[in-house]
């Protein structure tokens, strides 16, 4: 082994603490970025696989009512591959021991023949038989939901007719990656399934025979998409289609990509974060290694090794470090990311997983790792190999010790000598003692940058689910019903309050911007519905103008005061102008909303309704649901309860993983900084606290002059990491924002104290350690060491 190597192996073997210290920050940056990055690959490996061999359809489109005739021109499309026409609807479902009513989407399957698009992945039971009307096969998060097996019934309301279904199969399909239930923000496996039952059966029970309301098509590789939904929506037209879309604006599909799209921003934020802090880490240590090894630095270019022999030297040292961190953060990744990567096949619903990151990877991992580490210590690699032989092997100038002002004051009168002491050596190597508070300060704000959301979740629940929708159950009609339709709303059982809504689905546009979504029609102060301003104030909709949130004007790229081109989609398809009176804030969904009286004018209609949101006595509420089943006006019956506890399993529960995942790193991170600046203030000082032990100093006194100063600089650094974390807060809030919902830059007091607790538990804990290995020190041999 050459002497350059003996030296490494001896360096690394005295500094293991510092080493392992560092390494654990630099493998939690390679487990983040192996753990997100790979669980992202996965999970598009695995869709794509999923949608190809199950033929997910490209195009969607529903209709009132089209005669099947038309299947042959849709097929004449050009770019079209393959179509396929079925009946889709809503109805309600009465489940045993289940006191709301869920809602089922029935959805037709040929009798004779497999699906030609979006097919099913067959769980349990089997493939529904010709000649058995009233044989299903059930979604399975719907049965999972309620513990439903081959075997078993389910009873449906289809046109005030009870029709009992029994389930012969439990089922997946690929364009129920993530069921939403109509008009829910999230899933609800409860209260939403899905049901594919025979075509014949359909038809007859809603008059479709050689007639369909829903058509996929499958596209010819090349085609242009555009293309093909304007000739479909051309032929749909006279059906009442509400118009065609793609795969991307298909609700599954738009919500995983959603989510993909979150997991890919939070690669580029959290594992550069923690190998930045790693490479400062490594710089710190690399310099104030070189500080004490001048003399050493001196002998070997004085003995004839090169500035090159040396500078690879400390390289080597640090892709060590670097070595160690990247083998460690391999096998947590790895490990971490085949976990997360099955809750999210859980979470949406595939039927197989694809654990396979690409070796890339791992490969980008180290290379990054490597990099940042190199790059953080250059300059300190380059002051070593820059030291002249007889500069080096001469001890460093000593500082110039003279008292500075505070002292000249008589500040520091009432201070003990020790507490002198430290304040001095902080104020004659105020960039070293910066550098240092920094590094802790860094562990505060990433433990605030993970843990804030924790808060922001809590708050955007209470604004959304308690300030805004004050409302229990929210009831929708199967067709928009005159006004006094309300007033049947309100005698059914237990129901205090009613309040009517009117929706209806829209095309805005500006410019070449079009965002298809849905307007509510409420009354002007609205109570159990609101909108809320940025002070959380309730607004006054306007006569007139729509009043939309800021995540549909950002998308379209307006603001309060412009015109958008309101093409309706429904009816007679008015178009208009319309101003827009106020841009809201709301942190889920995106709601577009402008007073009743003048959507009824929009629409050149009466008085109308599409449902209300109600007040429900609690006791009564067993009642109110059971009439409700009984009601065939009525299509879809929400809970805001369930609503809830959905939000907190589906959105809050998975976001958590992520930010626990985060936290646990960030803990390491705080541990590694604050060891590793405690460690080093103990190499730099050894000498001199040994001079002051052998003078006449307490092991006592000693250990407070080295902690104190460790105290002084984490108790500084706890304010600036507050600072520093409020802004890296801000940009994860960004990266977490989405269509579906957005996280508010909300951090609550306990964030703050948390983070602080368990910065300063790191620095208890080092303080333990290091005063441990001070209480060891070899006070002749350290004395030695100098001279």
């Amino acid at each position: 082994m050459r002497a350059l190597d003996r030296k490494l192996v001896r360096d690394l073997r005295r500094m293991k603490g510092q080493v392992l210290a560092i390494a654990l920050v630099v493998g939690g940056g390679v487990a983040l970025f192996v753990l997100m990055l790979g669980t992202l690959q996965s999970l598009e490996v695995t869709r794509d696989a999923y949608y190809d061999r199950y033929r997910f359809a490209d195009v969607f489109a529903h209709v009132k009512r089209a005669p099947g005739a038309l299947t042959s021109r849709i097929a004449e499309i050009p770019g079209v591959q393959a179509v396929e026409t079925r009946i889709v609807a809503d109805v309600t479902l009465d489940i045993a021991g289940m006191m709301e009513p869920a809602i089922g989407r029935l959805i037709s399957l040929p009798e004779h023949e497999s699906p030609a698009l979006n097919g099913l992945a067959l769980r349990q039971g089997r493939a529904m038989r010709p000649g058995r009307p009233f044989e299903a096969i059930a979604s399975e998060a719907f049965a999972e939901a309620h513990g439903l097996r081959p075997g078993d019934a389910v009873t449906a309301i289809i046109n005030q007719r009870l029709r009992r279904f029994e389930i012969v199969g439990i089922a997946l399909s690929p364009e129920y990656v993530y069921s939403m239930g109509p008009g829910a923000p999230f899933p609800d496996d409860r209260t939403f399934g899905v049901l594919w039952v025979p075509q014949p059966t359909l038809a007859a029970a809603f008059d479709l025979e050689d007639a369909f309301n829903s058509v996929t098509l499958r596209l010819l590789r090349g085609a242009s998409e555009p293309s093909v939904i304007a000739e479909l929506d051309r032929l749909l037209d006279p059906y009442g289609t509400l118009g065609a879309q793609g795969r991307d604006d298909q609700l599954s599909n738009w919500f995983l990509d959603n989510e993909l799209q979150q997991l890919w921003a939070l690669v580029q934020i959290a594992p550069p974060i923690f190998l930045l802090v790693a490479a400062f880490l490594l710089n710190i240590a690399i310099a104030r290694m070189i500080d004490t090894e001048r003399t050493q630095i001196g002998l070997l270019k004085a003995f004839g090794f090169s500035n090159f022999a040396v500078g690879w030297h400390y390289a080597k040292f640090v892709l060590a470090v670097v070595a160690l961190g990247v083998l460690i953060g391999f096998a947590l990744g790895a490990w971490l990311g085949r976990g997360m990567t099955e809750l999210y096949t859980q979470f949406f619903r595939f039927p197989f997983l694809f654990y396979r990151p690409n070796p890339s990877v791992f490969a980008l991992a180290a290379l990054i790792s490597a990099a940042a580490a190199l790059a953080g210590t250059w300059t300190a690699v380059g002051r070593a190999v820059r030291l002249p032989p007889a500069e080096a092997m001469r001890p460093a100038a000593p500082p110039r010790y003279r008292r500075g002002w505070i002292e000249r004051s008589g500040a520091t009168a009432w201070i003990s000598q020790l507490t002198r002491i430290i304040l001095r050596h902080i104020a004659r190597w105020p960039v070293r003692a910066g550098m240092t508070t920094l590094g802790i300060a860094s562990g505060v704000a990433i433990m605030i940058g993970a843990m804030f959301t924790i808060g922001a979740i809590e708050h955007v629940i209470s604004v959304q689910f308690f300030q805004a929708q004050r409302h229990d159950v929210r009831i929708a009609l199967v067709e928009p019903r005159p006004e006094g339709a309300l007033s049947e709303i309100a005698r059914l059982p237990g129901v205090m309050s009613a309040e009517p809504f009117r929706t209806v689905a829209v095309a805005l546009g500006a410019g070449t911007r079009l965002e298809r979504t849905a307007i509510t029609g409420l009354d002007r102060d609205p109570e159990l519905f609101r909108l809320l301003d940025a002070r959380l104030e309730p607004l006054t909709i306007p006569p007139d103008g729509l009043m939309i949130a800021r995540s549909v004007a950002d998308r379209l790229g307006v603001g309060r005061g412009e015109l958008l081109t309101v093409k309706v989609l429904e009816g007679k398809r008015a178009v208009s102008d319309v101003r827009i009176a106020a841009v809201v804030e709301e942190y889920i969904g995106g709601s577009v909303v402008m007073d009743r009286a003048a959507l009824a004018r929009l629409l050149h209609e009466g008085a109308m309704i599409s449902g209300a949101h109600l007040r429900i006595d609690p006791e009564e509420a067993a009642a109110f649901y059971a009439r409700v089943k009984e009601t065939p006006a009525a299509a879809a019956v929400s809970a805001k309860a369930t609503m809830l506890d959905s939000f907190r399993e589906h959105v809050a529960n998975n976001m958590m993983r992520i930010i626990m995942i985060n936290a646990l790193f960030a803990g390491m991170i705080a541990f590694g900084v604050v060891y590793n600046s405690a460690r080093i203030m103990l190499s730099e000082r050894s000498r001199e606290l040994a001079s002051l032990r052998v003078i006449g100093f307490t092991r006592f006194e000693v250990g407070y002059i080295l902690l104190g100063e460790l105290a002084i600089l984490t108790i500084a650094a706890l304010p600036l990491g507050c600072l520093m974390g409020y802004g890296l807060a801000a940009v994860m809030a960004a990266a977490f924002e989405s269509e579906l919902y957005r996280i508010p830059l909300v951090i609550e007091r306990s964030t703050y104290s948390l983070a602080a607790l368990v910065v300063l538990s790191a620095a208890v804990v080092s303080a333990l350690v290091v005063a441990r290995q001070l209480n060891r020190l070899d006070l002749v041999g350290v004395l030695k060491t100098g001279d």
